[in-house]
């Protein structure tokens, strides 16, 4: 009977295997939620919601108080798709703790608790309530009186009647616990009828108190006393965690009372918290442990101050950290659970199997949040749930154990069908069948049983271990696998390979930075098998795609051979060879020495500094295998242009010594330098700058260059330089001595210019005389005291402009577009100023004086062309001299009329006869229109081909004759020319060279001439023609 029950459950396991992803055991998709049910509802109906899903579908049972409710029995409970339904509720049989229970044949899980609770309000019992008698300035208390209820109340008070609700404020306040009215000192106003309105907040129902008279006495009013607090939080308030706490705090008092509110650890009152209308009330939301502490409530008028302490406790429910998930474990497995929860004050925990607890006895161990089973069995198979709580609350999770119970099963887990190996190399043959419980193994070669020995093993797993593998190894294995399920066996083959030999290494090397060089990699191996190979650089993958700019794998099939190409420094390190085949996996190394320029220098340091010099040190850098043997010093200021080499004592240093005086820097400047590093193979990058440092101050050297001056304006001396530049002033305070004399004289006039950026000084004196030598020289000075001067320089004062005007200032007209204007200079005893010039102003008549052009002429010149005029124009001419010190007074101006233009239309239909080495050339006669003027003659240019210059022939008729050489080609044009100028040219005309006697031609191209026999007569009809 034992082994067909065995069988069965077998059957039943195996069926639940064949489809595990989808059978499982209940969960929760919605547990009930507590809920208050107002008794007032039209609905009459409660529903606790409770969604499962399972696989086969679970059945719903509830549970009331921790006892089962019989579904069938009371008709007031019914179950819809797992919800319970409550139909007329009952707040007496109905109130309580409910619990969802769904079971299906992997086991039981219960829900959470909801509460179920009833809201209802009932009415006052009293009808009336005595009057209440207080003095003026009294402080008085209305005592509400809430009627039977259950739910949450709010509290109001009505004075005389609907809808005069009291206001709350510094002295009447309505408390929410009590429901009481509280006036801290009554005044005249308050007499009259006061009711208590009481509303629940869950069903929203509302009842109001009977009223309650309020008058005054009238035996004298009540005199000032201290705040009386009447209204105080308790001494320990326990506050859920996020949730919102409020604090009440009231006083009686004459004066009215002011409330204030403190923390009594000294830390300030949350930011978040809230205070209502007469601070009588503190809201804190979102409650956390920070905010627990001891509160004060501080009540204070004129005549002293009272204070109510209350701590506000914190606590939150258990809340999951950590949950348990479904278990699937073999027959005698070890089985662990651990959940965790958070929660104040710390959760405990217990544990369910299919909704019962669960005991630490037997094979079960239970500590804290933690269920262990050693060696699991069918019997533990089921629906696990662990549980924390406190008494604040408590939390259910759930997880399923499956336990496995199967034969021996190869199915999806098959020895592996080849397996491959080398000559002296070890393998393992996997067995891993599915079984539960594990299965004993045992192996066969061929169909024989294989025994261990010392290169054969079996594992702990089953596997099948062979070290120091040989050619007889070779063959079939079987591995059978058995425990009392069942027997099954699975096979493979093992084929065993020569190994893999290294014939080649990689050697180690030493190159010089740009040199290309290979690395040997070269095997023997089995050609049955594929062989590769990879190179590794300093532990890292080489990318020959990456990296193919350096990289290069060459060789055939049995060489993986590595091309260095133009190696670099960074190129040095370590070189793997790896090669891998199916069977074996073997390397070779090499290492790479890279030499090349040394590396940078470091902490260049300024120790000292000097005037003109600068004492170095820095350490040296790398040498990368390449001994350095000197260094250079280079420096760098605002003037210079980039880093410059710099003189140094030593003057050459070698790689040993690592300071250095640099020499012959400028006083007063910033430097900053660096050290360049150089070897037998190259000069090596430079170091980076060391800190920026000024030389010291020293006396000024250089003077200023190209010291001259002159002009300006009367009675001054104007003397210029050019400035010394910043980096030579060799200190701060910086500025020139400029010294000057009349021509044969002793004594030096001195002054100071104290701008280093002064390029100019003007010496002003009335008694100066016009145009006089002066001797000048310019000297500079600093902090450190005055340098040297200039060499000595001759500069002329200003003179004065001239003072009289030319005269007998004539015009005429030359052309159309150009005026000749002659005059004479003013006479030499009726002027003064020295003139260098004349200049000539020209204005049409239709345009302003002042946008005249102006002609200047140089020196004793008294005549001059204008040029580029219009035609047939009035224009007013003025003469007048200058010199530095500017222009003098002006001529009367005279008036010119330019000639009309000359003729616009060039000659028209040229023919052109050659005869016995003459050329004659004749045309049609050009007319000039009304607005031009009279055609006086023409002008005919011609040129060789090859020449530039031209000859020129003029004549008054329409016809020339030219005695010219036939040995060139000639360039002629044909223009008139009038009084106006030149009229308009006519087209270039080519005339060829010519071997026969006669030939005619006419027109301006430049086109080839035909050539007919010695009596023929060439006619070439082109028309020359131009626009005007």
């Amino acid at each position: 009977m034992r082994l067909l029950w065995e069988l069965l459950v077998l059957h039943s396991v195996l069926l639940c295997l064949a489809d595990d992803n989808t059978l499982h055991g209940p969960v929760f998709l919605q547990e009930p939620n507590s809920l208050i049910f107002p008794l007032d509802s039209e609905e009459k109906k409660v529903k606790l919601s409770c969604e499962v899903k399972g696989n086969p579908r679970p059945t719903i049972g509830w549970k009331l108080n921790g006892s089962s409710i019989d579904v069938g029995t009371d008709y007031r409970y019914s179950l819809l798709e797992g919800n319970l339904l409550i139909n007329n509720p009952n707040k007496s049989r109905d109130a309580g703790m409910y619990q969802c229970v769904a079971t299906n044949p992997f086991g039981t899980i219960v829900s959470r608790e909801a509460k179920l609770q009833f809201a209802y309000l009932e009415n006052f019992k009293t009808r009336t309530r005595s009057t209440v008698s207080v003095r003026q300035g009294q402080g008085m208390v209305l005592l509400c009186g809430p009627p039977p209820h259950s739910g949450e109340l709010s509290y109001a008070w009505i004075l005389n009647g609907y809808p005069s609700f009291v206001q709350q404020d510094s002295r009447r306040f309505v408390s929410q616990h009590t429901g009481n009215l509280y006036i801290a000192k009554v005044e005249t106003s308050d007499v009259g009828n006061y009711t208590c309105v009481v509303t629940n907040t869950v069903t929203n129902a509302r009842v109001l108190g009977p009223p309650t008279p309020l008058v005054l006495r009238n035996d004298g009013v009540m005199g000032e006393y201290e705040p009386k607090i009447e209204v105080q939080f308790p001494e320990t308030v326990p506050s859920a965690k996020g949730t919102t706490v409020k604090l009440e705090c009231f006083a009686l008092g004459n004066p009215v009372p002011t409330i204030s509110w403190r923390r009594a650890d000294g830390k300030q009152i949350p930011r978040k918290a809230r205070r209502h209308r007469s601070s009588g009330l503190l809201e804190i939301p979102n409650f956390q442990q920070e905010d627990a502490g001891l509160y004060e409530c501080v009540a204070e008028n004129v005549r002293g101050k009272n204070v109510a302490r209350g701590q506000l406790t914190f606590y939150a429910q258990p809340s999951w950290t950590q949950r348990i998930s479904d278990v699937r474990a073999a027959m005698e497995e070890r089985v662990s659970w651990e959940c965790r929860a958070s929660g104040r004050p710390k959760p405990s925990y217990r544990w369910l199997k299919d909704g019962e607890p669960l005991l630490p006895q037997g094979r079960l161990q239970l500590e804290q949040g933690s269920l262990t089973i050693p060696n699991v069995s069918l019997s533990d198979a089921g629906m696990y749930q662990c549980v924390a709580e406190n008494r604040h609350g408590v939390i259910f999770a759930s997880a399923e154990l499956s336990v496995i119970a199967i034969g021996p099963d190869f199915s999806k887990t098959l020895l592996k069908k080849l397996t491959l190996v080398k000559v002296g190399g070890e393998v393992i043959i996997e067995c891993k069948p599915k079984a539960s419980p594990r299965p004993t193994y045992s192996w066969k070669k061929g169909k024989d049983i294989l025994r261990e020995n010392e290169r054969i093993s079996v594992l702990d797993d089953g596997s099948l271990r062979i070290v120091n593998v040989t050619k007889s190894d070779a063959g079939s294995y079987t591995c059978v696998a058995t425990n009392h399920f069942g027997t099954a066996s699975s096979t493979g083959s093992l084929v065993v390979k020569d190994p893999t030999r290294v014939m080649v290494s990689p050697f180690s090397m030493d190159v010089t930075v740009g040199e290309s060089i290979v690395l040997p990699c070269q095997v023997s191996h089995d050609h049955s098998l594929d062989i590769v190979f990879t190179w590794t650089f300093n532990g890292h993958l080489i990318d020959f795609e990456k990296d193919g700019d350096h990289f290069e794998r060459v060789g055939g099939d049995s060489a993986g051979d590595l091309m260095i190409r133009s190696i670099q420094l960074k190129h040095a390190g370590k070189y793997v060879c790896m090669v891998q085949t199916s069977v074996d996996k073997l390397s070779a190394a090499a290492d790479l020495i890279v030499r090349g320029p040394p590396g940078p220098p470091e902490a260049v340091t300024i120790d000292e500094v000097t005037d003109t010099t600068a004492q170095l040190s820095w350490r040296p850098g790398a040498d990368n295998h390449s001994p350095i043997t000197m260094y250079v010093v280079q420096a760098r200021t605002p003037f210079s242009v980039g880093w410059q080499a710099v003189s140094t004592v030593p003057e050459i240093i070698d790689g040993r010594t690592f300071t250095a005086t640099v020499v012959g820097l400028n006083p007063w400047v910033e430097y900053e330098f660096r050290v360049v590093a150089a070897n037998l193979i190259g000069i090596g990058e430079p170091s980076s700058p060391s800190e920026k440092r000024r030389t010291e101050e020293a006396l000024p050297e250089v003077t200023p260059a190209n010291v001259s001056g002159g002009g300006g304006s009367k009675s001054e001396l104007v003397i210029t330089w050019e400035t010394v530049p910043e980096e030579l002033q060799n200190g701060g305070g910086f500025g020139y001595v400029v010294a000057f004399r009349p021509l044969g004289t002793v004594s030096w006039m001195q002054t100071v210019v104290a701008s280093p950026d002064a390029a100019r000084y003007v010496f002003r004196n009335e008694s100066l005389p016009p145009f006089s030598p002066y001797e000048v020289k310019v000297g500079v000075y600093n902090n450190k005291g005055e340098g040297s001067f200039s060499p000595v320089t001759v500069v002329y004062s200003a003179e004065e402009e001239p003072t009289r005007a030319p005269t007998t200032v004539l015009a005429r007209s030359l052309s159309a577009s150009d005026v000749e204007v002659s005059w004479a200079p003013p006479w030499e005893n009726q002027h003064k100023g020295r003139i260098q010039g004349y200049e000539v102003r020209c204005w049409r008549h239709d345009e302003k004086e002042e946008n005249a052009r102006r002609i200047r002429t140089v020196g004793n010149q008294t005549s001059t062309k204008v040029s580029n005029l219009r035609g047939n124009a009035l224009y007013h001419l003025a003469v007048r001299a200058y010199n530095t010190a500017g222009t003098g007074p002006s001529s009367a101006a005279v008036n010119v009329t330019t000639k009309k233009p000359p003729p616009s239309q060039p000659p028209g239909n040229i023919v052109w006869n050659s005869s016995d080495s003459k050329i004659i050339l004749n045309w049609d006669q050009v007319k000039a229109l009304d607005n031009e003027s009279e055609v006086r003659g023409y002008k005919v240019l011609y040129r060789w081909n090859r020449q530039s210059s031209t000859s020129v022939i003029e004549t008054n008729k329409t016809s020339v004759e030219l005695s010219l050489p036939f040995e060139e080609d000639y360039i002629i044009e044909i223009k008139p020319f009038s009084d106006g100028g030149d009229g308009s040219s006519s087209e270039q005309i080519r005339i060829p060279k010519i071997s026969n006697a006669y030939a005619r031609g006419s027109g301006s191209s430049t086109s080839s001439a035909c050539t007919l026999s010695a009596l023929s007569t060439i006619m070439i009809s082109l028309t020359a023609r131009s626009s005007l």
